[in-house]
């Protein structure tokens, strides 16, 4: 079984993308996703709908802190924002780690439709990202 960590910030939009993307296609093989943040910002509601548009449903996710998970032999640690990579504490793991520093939805401002469409853009970079990350690094489970 290996174990993959999805880091940011609050553990409330761009970790619980990547957290539902990751799930969606490593479905079936010997793979754990957990999410954090190096602090808790409760699951983003545009998170959710924007997820649940493309058929993936994030809804029950909790929004975690990192010191949750510190007993946990992480195979993955990716962040996924700059401040998370900054702060990201040291783990004692043989953990590989990636970083990419997707844009924060959550920051979006204008009206309804353009703060949709940048969670939907977001969504794809994770969405491309994640895809890309399992079949280069999952694929054998």
């Amino acid at each position: 079984m290996k174990n993959v960590l999805v880091l940011c910030t609050g553990n409330s939009c761009r970790s619980q993308i990547a957290h539902g993307y990751l799930e969606h296609f490593t479905d079936g093989r010997k793979v754990k996703i957990y999410s954090a943040g190096v602090e808790t910002h409760g699951v983003n509601p545009k998170a959710i709908a924007t997820m649940q548009e493309d058929g993936i449903d994030i809804s029950q996710h909790t929004s975690n802190n990192i010191e949750e998970y510190f007993g946990v032999n992480f195979d993955f640690v990716i962040t996924v924002c700059d401040n998370a990579q900054e702060r990201c504490p040291f783990f004692t793991t043989k953990a590989k780690k990636f970083h990419y520093n997707f844009p924060d939805p959550a920051k979006a401002t204008g009206t309804d439709d353009e703060i949709k469409a940048e969670f939907r853009a977001v969504r794809q970079l994770i969405k491309d990202y994640c895809e890309e990350f399992v079949n280069e690094n999952l694929t054998t489970e």
